[in-house]
């Protein structure tokens, strides 16, 4: 399955908020960044999309009838939503930091979570013989794809940094499909 991942555009909110399923709007309008997108894409595709509004209008501008999914939304960061990086209690940014793949933000979800319904989605559409599409995501949800792709440890992928508007082509195999890829 070729799939092509795009990352939102910027959204509107000050630079060192943590925000993960917080509704936010763009700063720009989606129309100028889709076009450069569309060169990058093959016609016919199949547009998926967060339902995140940051996500939506970017996927509506690049497809007539995406296809949400919230299966595609960020990590839900819970109690840290919409609050400073620095403003957050150390102790619970150094037991993220201790486990981040497992660790819990307060009445949030977990990088496992996210992984799994990451994975329940790939698995759907690989049951449903997607030969090809966009996703229109966060880099959260870009990450996991491709840490699943190369068969990355935590660690590595959860370290990637994909720019707002970024394309990132990837293909899953037929052995990812079967073997590692959705193993939990």
């Amino acid at each position: 399955m070729q799939l092509y991942l795009i990352r939102h555009p910027p959204p509107q909110v000050a630079e060192g908020i943590c925000y993960g399923t917080t509704d936010l709007l763009l700063r720009e309008s989606p129309q100028a960044i889709a076009r450069t997108i569309k060169l990058q894409l093959p016609e016919g595709l199949t547009v998926f999309s967060s339902p995140l509004t940051r996500c939506r209008l970017l996927a509506e501008a690049l497809h007539p009838a995406p296809l949400f999914d919230p299966r595609l939304k960020e990590l839900h960061f819970g109690d840290w939503e919409m609050q400073a990086w620095e403003a957050l209690d150390r102790a619970q940014i150094n037991a993220w930091a201790e486990n981040p793949a497992g660790y819990t933000p307060p009445h949030g979800e977990s990088v496992h979570e996210l992984q799994a319904r990451v994975r329940d989605f790939l698995a759907e559409q690989c049951a449903q013989k997607t030969a090809h599409a966009a996703l229109v995501t966060h880099a959260g949800v870009m990450k996991v794809i491709v840490g699943l792709a190369q068969d990355l440890a935590p660690a590595e992928w959860m370290g990637l940094k994909f720019g707002f508007g970024a394309v990132v082509p990837i293909q899953l195999t037929a052995a990812m499909m079967n073997g590692h890829l959705f193993r939990r």
